[in-house]
């Protein structure tokens, strides 16, 4: 066996623990220790860091600051939320919604009818996000648009999908739509369901890290970086950097839409201001602190700012929002490996400490990192001949 062979087995070996000790932890110790009201909350930031993964691919790797995420998680999740509405319909032998009863519509709009059907619903869950992101994302990267004006555009849909929705009154308008009896056929009220919602959450997450490594480790994962770094050698090189963004961006909106289906029967509501610009720069924030480059930084960010932002918010209600973006700017601007960067950090800093201490030279810690200066080189050399 060759040394790549050898590395690359240690390296499945490695990820394949990390997958168990994740499993153990998510199926296991979170049940037995959490409340169902906290495990609920543990599921909805499931689904945020299912968003986050799709996030870190595409920004992360693909170096596309995504602040329109909100788009596609508010596709899945109002996908999910009208198919719950007209099943809780159909159990009532109603003709249309509630919600439509009570603002005096009486006859079901077109566009709902198609996800009345359970299958089609799901079909358009994972295919709408995709086909919507293909469609934008081949308009925005084949005219070359990227930096901060694909980030001004990215955004602007986002703010433009919520003004829409709010506007709508057959699809709850300002308040959303919530208030579901169940979930395809399983009661929403009842404790054991709820937590099958969480263990839903939990292996989609799961499956979801486990094709984001498998991407980052293929060839394509190695062109996205390059196409990151050098985006003209690339180019030069035969590739169209346009179809390798493409295609992170249509996988980055994939996993939104999944996330924003299951955080409908969760939270038990979605409205407007859960997909809007605030919540899509939330994703944002929580995929830079936990670390954008790396495979878990997201998954740990997304989930670690969504629960410190319901903590602290609960004590500190006004004072949380300036902490969230101190925070942000804080790592952006001196960590941009994020929280993730510490453990490599930290064994570099060692490893530049080992040696130095080791030959009796003196070390001088700088912004760029920990290297050893030679102060008096032949002094060390007869001190270590002795």
């Amino acid at each position: 066996m060759t040394t790549i062979q050898r590395l690359g087995a240690n390296s499945s070996l490695k990820a394949l623990g990390g997958f168990v000790i994740a499993a153990i932890v998510l199926f296991g110790v979170a049940p037995a220790a959490l409340s169902d009201f906290r495990l609920s909350l543990l599921a909805k930031f499931l689904c945020f860091a299912i968003v986050a993964v799709g996030i870190g691919l595409a920004w992360g790797r693909g170096g596309m600051l995504t602040l329109g995420q909100g788009v596609f998680f508010g596709i899945g999740a109002y996908i999910m939320a009208m198919h719950l509405q007209m099943a809780d319909a159909a159990k009532a032998h109603e003709d249309v919604p509630e919600f439509m009863t009570i603002a005096g519509v009486d006859q079901l709009p077109s566009y709902w009818k198609p996800f009345e059907s359970a299958p089609v619903a799901i079909l358009a869950i994972l295919v709408l996000p995709a086909a919507i992101a293909a469609v934008l994302g081949f308009g925005v990267f084949k005219r070359r648009v990227k930096g901060a004006y694909f980030a001004i555009l990215s955004q602007a849909l986002a703010a433009a999908l919520a003004i829409l929705l709010t506007g709508q009154q057959t699809i709850g308008g300002f308040t959303g739509l919530s208030d579901f009896k169940s979930f395809f056929g399983f009661r929403l009220d009842d404790p054991v369901n709820r937590r099958m919602l969480f263990f839903i959450a939990a292996g989609t997450l799961l499956v979801v890290v486990a094709v984001a490594r498998q991407l980052m480790r293929s060839r394509y994962g190695e062109l996205l970086v390059a196409v990151r770094d050098q985006e003209e050698r690339v180019r030069f090189l035969g590739y169209d950097p346009a179809n390798i963004k493409i295609v992170a961006y249509v996988v980055a909106a994939f996993f939104a839409g999944i996330a924003g289906a299951l955080f409908t029967p969760i939270v038990g509501i979605i409205s407007p201001a859960d997909i809007g610009v605030v919540p899509s720069i939330a994703f944002l924030i929580g995929v830079a602190i936990g670390g954008r480059t790396t495979l878990l930084g997201p998954v740990l960010g997304a989930v670690g700012v969504a629960w410190a932002q319901t903590t602290f918010s609960e004590h500190f209600p006004s004072a949380w929002t300036y902490f969230q973006g101190a925070l942000f700017v804080v790592v952006v601007g001196f960590i941009p490996a994020g929280l993730a960067g510490f453990g490599p950090m930290a064994k570099q800093l060692l490893e530049r400490l080992r040696p130095a201490r080791e030959a009796g030279v003196p070390v001088e810690v700088s912004e760029a990192g920990p290297e050893p200066v030679e102060t008096d080189a032949p002094a060390v050399e007869e001190k270590v001949e002795a």
